[in-house]
């Protein structure tokens, strides 16, 4: 969503889209959780660069002004837009493919480990029982 914001309710979607990559990139939410970009901010805000951790912070509180109507009419757009693109783009490269890769590997590795217990503890058994 790489769009200029045209009302105050994009707002909700770009805060939303931010929150989302910086759990994904950097963990800090639990699985099923969606924390609003206030609160990942607070858990994983320091793995952003100081300029970009500023405009995080800037759309995170845009984000809680846009549920007042009058407040929110108020709000500077294209200074939020440049914000969440900005945001975006450090965040989303780095990442889709490397994520589901190092997903995979973890996994891989679990199932090795689980083999190698079992093959341990069959060789166990069968030493107890005297066929080895």
């Amino acid at each position: 969503m790489t769009r200029q914001a045209t009302s105050p309710d994009d707002i909700r979607d770009m805060a939303d889209e931010v929150a989302r990559l910086i759990a994904a990139r950097f963990g800090g939410a639990r699985r099923g959780e969606r924390p609003p970009l206030g609160v990942m901010l607070r858990r994983r805000g320091g793995a952003l660069p100081r300029r970009l951790r500023k405009q995080a912070w800037m759309l995170a509180q845009a984000d809680q002004q846009s549920a007042q109507p009058k407040i929110a009419r108020q709000l500077d757009l294209a200074r939020l837009s440049r914000a969440h693109q900005a945001l975006i783009a450090h965040l989303q490269p780095l990442g889709e493919f490397s994520r589901w890769q190092g997903r995979a590997l973890g996994f891989a590795a679990s199932v090795a480990f689980g083999l190698l217990v079992l093959a341990a503890a069959v060789i166990w058994i069968m030493l107890r029982r005297g066929y080895l």
